[in-house]
């Protein structure tokens, strides 16, 4: 087994909902299912305002390569779009639907043939984006013609607190093989290897069960980020993708658990892609568990549904390590939103930065090889040249930077920030 160098191991935190069979969290009477829930340009709206929509009606549809259709996950009366709040604190165009309870649906037509054509197709019609965080619609990046031979599965799920993925081996180990298999289909590849962190045995086992020559489950080493695409692709093949490049120009192509599980649910269940499972946890949610939630989904329902405390010390969107602090629950739910955590005063740290004292804890955790803090200083001096010299492009902005950094400096948010004007100003 390959090991990529740097990284950390942070307390897990996941046993609060590790194990536990998936629940579903109810609907709520109003979802503001946004258009922009991937990579690339917004989906275009194509219901109107008094229009009655089911479960799984197309309300809005790609607009341009870098896009991804987007379906009704209630059934109800539409309201038209509406500005709703974000994540980011700004307003983005939402599809508002009342929801009247019927719970009527409408699947897909059902595929006649299973080729790569046909399944790349009903993967872009399903609306599938990467729904470990990144949103990258899911047909383009399977789209590679041939140009891979390896599949990896990202089950390594190294973030603290995240345990959906987990949950979703565990639970439907047979479905997420055939969606493996149907994604190696539309790909090209001729084997596919799943890497999940040996801190789960039963996921691990539960998928060996169904797994032939054709798909491998590699046990990976319990470090994060192990779930980074760079790091998993070492791990899982021994390859290592060239700077600058993507992972199919080392053959690779990558899909998260629950990517893949929408592959097969999009093509063996006709059903496009408008709920998925989601961790709500931490010290301060009553009821940490995983929930099936339907997108659009405030999230202050999911808080009431698991318990979550609204005045707790920290509402974090996402993992620890890589979300963001969330500051209204009127946010919704999308394709991506992978987890809810109430954090209570001792699971939070709040010191103040005090000034760099040389020691090289943070060059030493970072898995890209880079100098933290010599891109901080270069942020600091405005020198965005220096600092993309010191390679802030290739931050993969897993944190480990600031959680190692014993002067507490907001390492991981200054390489982002570079990053960003870089990318801006095409520096």
């Amino acid at each position: 087994m390959a090991k990529f160098a740097g990284g950390v191991h942070p307390a897990g935190c996941k046993q609060r909902t590790a194990g536990a069979a998936i629940g579903v969290c109810p609907a709520p009477e109003q979802v503001y299912i946004p258009l922009s829930q991937h990579i690339g340009a917004p989906a275009r709206p194509v219901v109107s305002a008094g229009e009655r929509v089911l479960r799984g009606t197309l309300i809005a549809a790609a607009d341009g390569a870098l896009s991804a259709n987007v379906y009704s996950s209630v059934a109800g009366t539409c309201r038209g779009v509406i500005d709703h709040i974000t994540a980011s604190g700004k307003k983005a165009p939402h599809i508002l639907i009342e929801n009247d309870r019927s719970d009527e649906s409408v699947s897909l037509p059902p595929l006649a043939e299973r080729t790569p054509e046909s399944v790349l197709a009903r993967i872009a019609e399903a609306g599938i984006v990467g729904m470990g965080g990144a949103g990258f619609p899911t047909a383009v990046k399977l789209g590679v013609h041939g140009r891979a031979d390896v599949l990896v599965v990202n089950g390594a799920e190294c973030e603290p607190y995240i345990t959906c993925d987990d949950a979703i081996m565990r639970a439907y180990p047979q479905e997420l093989v055939q969606g493996i298999r149907l994604a190696m289909l539309a790909c090209g590849a001729r084997r596919a290897v799943v890497g999940i962190e040996k801190n789960k045995p039963e996921a691990i086992g539960s998928l060996r069960a169904f797994c032939g020559e054709d798909v491998e489950v590699r046990p990976l080493r319990a470090r994060y980020p192990q779930g980074a695409e760079k790091q998993l692709i070492y791990g899982c093949t021994g390859r290592k993708v060239p700077e600058g490049k993507l992972p199919v120009d080392a053959g690779v192509v990558v899909v998260n658990v629950h990517t893949a599980f929408s592959v097969y649910r999009a093509v063996e269940r006709n059903e496009p892609c408008y709920a998925r499972v989601m961790t709500v946890s931490g010290a301060a949610a009553g009821r940490p568990q995983n929930v099936w939630v339907a997108n659009g989904t405030p999230l202050r329902a999911v808080a009431e549904y698991c318990g979550g405390k609204e005045d707790c010390a920290r509402i974090v969107l996402g993992g620890p390590m890589m979300g963001e602090p969330v500051f209204s629950l009127k946010v919704c739910t999308g394709k991506t939103t992978s987890s809810l955590l109430f954090l209570d005063a001792s699971e939070c740290e709040n010191k103040v930065a005090t000034p760099c004292i040389g020691c090289g804890r943070c060059v030493q955790a970072c898995p890209m090889g880079l100098s933290p803090t010599f891109i901080e200083e270069a942020v600091f001096a405005k020198n965005y040249a220096e600092a993309k010299r010191f390679g802030a492009e290739s931050c993969i902005g897993c944190g480990c930077c600031s959680y190692v950094c014993p002067a507490k400096r907001f390492l991981a948010q200054s390489v982002k920030l570079a990053k960003k004007i870089i990318r801006e100003r095409k520096v």
